[in-house]
């Protein structure tokens, strides 16, 4: 709901790349983000070359949108499905239309949102409106496009349902998961009103914003009484805007026909049954649980990422307590990486590193807070924790005569909250112990300190 009351009613229609060696309908490569030189990964057929015949479908492309289609609980359309052209004129579509297939998938569910469809097309070129220049390197890669229902209320529900879908689609291993993989188009409209749909979204947190902006500027309009119009909007990821782009299309301006080349898709029994479903995030989340033994509330956090989950089943087939690990790396190994703004692959921890550490911590050899210490240094240098600990003697202090000097120091510096540890304030000698852990740089044996400290405070 708006401020003024009126209801928001929020689709996506999400474009990702499928991860396969060869174009949809050549045998161009298709690692166009790794090639730095344009137009070297095209041929005839790609580049749309008049008297050019598409190749039969990629295999590979069409099993992974399957998979894809199953995992969001889509039924898998049985009648022949046809690949159709979609006619504009753009530069980065070299033959004038887009193959854009019927849908494979219908009537699926994702979190509390509707899957309307799901269909496969091929992936236009890089048009640089800067220079006019265009690159066909990505022309022609197979693309899933995932059009939901307008299910979703608010940019909050919009952001935690893309994150939801793009974790699913990582633990397929079916897509190519690069910078602006995801690229979505955003419908929005207020209290049934003419649906607005925004383009060139290409991140979570720039459909988070640009949904909050147009949900602004709709609600505006209605309380000047302006009309809201159907229209295809742009955003802007500097400026965090959207601008008008073009008067909305409809089905019947894009001249939708038959691919003659292509034959139409019919999916057998068989072949459905034949496709093995990876694990989704709530499997491996259940177990986790059953097979390691961690809290729920831990298993939870390790599967909203593939690469922390990963990490996590690495480290636990290492000589270490599976419930240690995931405790560590839900709280420790997290709150670093929050803390830099990186991804896990994006540090240099590694899951050897981390067992060393967690195991220094276990048998005594450090106190945990040096090991919180040392994760913070290694993870950006990826050094050994072990060696660490060695050469610069960072190991626990537990001598009751060195600590006993230090204990004595702080209780002489501290005469306030002595008196109040006399007068049985626990939160004094809390301060106190955390005196002589600073003083020792957090390497004293808590057990010896705060024996120490009620011996000597009576």
């Amino acid at each position: 709901m708006t401020d003024s009351g009126l209801e928001v009613r929020i689709g996506l229609e999400i474009h990702v790349p499928l991860k396969t060696e060869q174009k949809l309908f050549c045998d161009c490569p298709t690692d166009y983000y790794e090639t730095k030189e344009p137009n070297v990964n095209v041929c005839p057929v790609c580049t749309g070359m008049p008297g050019s015949k598409p190749y039969p479908i990629n295999q590979k492309a069409l099993d992974s949108a399957v998979v894809i289609a199953q995992l969001l609980e889509c039924e898998i359309v049985r009648k022949k499905i046809y690949v159709k052209r979609k006619h504009y004129d753009y530069p980065d579509l070299p033959s004038g239309y887009q193959r854009t297939s019927e849908p494979l998938g219908e009537n699926g569910r994702l979190k509390e949102v509707g899957i309307w469809e799901l269909h496969m097309e091929e992936d236009p070129g890089r048009y640089d409106l800067s220079t006019g220049r265009v690159d066909y390197n990505r022309s022609g890669v197979p693309l899933v496009e995932i059009v939901t229902a307008p299910d979703m209320n608010s940019p909050e529900e919009a952001r935690s349902f893309l994150k939801e879908l793009m974790n699913l689609l990582r633990y397929t291993d079916s897509i190519i998961d690069v910078g602006g993989v995801l690229r979505a188009d955003v419908n929005i409209s207020l209290e049934g009103g003419s649906r607005v749909e925004i383009k060139n979204i290409n991140s979570i947190r720039g459909a988070y914003k640009a949904i909050k902006y147009e949900i602004i500027r709709q609600n505006n309009m209605w309380k000047r009484g302006s009309e809201v119009r159907q229209e295809t909007r742009e955003f802007n990821e500097k400026s965090m805007i959207t601008m008008p782009l073009r008067i909305k299309e409809t089905t019947e301006d894009y001249r939708y026909i038959p691919d003659p080349d292509i034959p139409p898709i019919l999916f057998r029994e068989e072949f459905i049954h034949s496709i093995e479903l990876p694990e989704t995030p709530q499997t491996i989340r259940k177990r986790f649980i059953k097979e390691y033994g961690i809290p729920e509330k831990y298993a939870k956090i390790l599967t909203r990422d593939k690469e922390l989950s990963d990490f996590f089943q690495e480290v636990s087939v290492l000589e270490v307590n599976p419930k240690t690990a995931a405790s560590w790396i839900s709280r420790e190994v997290l709150r670093q990486l929050n803390y830099r703004g990186i991804n896990l692959s994006d540090s240099k921890l590694k899951p050897g590193m981390l067992v060393e550490l967690i195991n220094l911590v276990k048998e005594k050899t450090i106190t945990e807070e040096t090991g919180k210490k040392l994760l913070e240094r290694v993870i950006d240098s990826g050094e050994s924790p072990e060696r660490v600990v060695e050469e610069e003697s960072m190991g626990r202090v537990s001598r009751v005569d060195v600590l006993g000097d230090v204990v004595d120091k702080v209780i002489g510096n501290n005469p306030g909250p002595v008196e109040a540890c006399r007068s049985g304030k626990k939160e004094a000698i809390n301060y106190l112990m955390g005196q002589v852990m600073k003083e020792m740089k957090h390497r004293a044996d808590a057990d010896v300190v705060i024996k120490l400290l009620r011996n000597r405070i009576r």
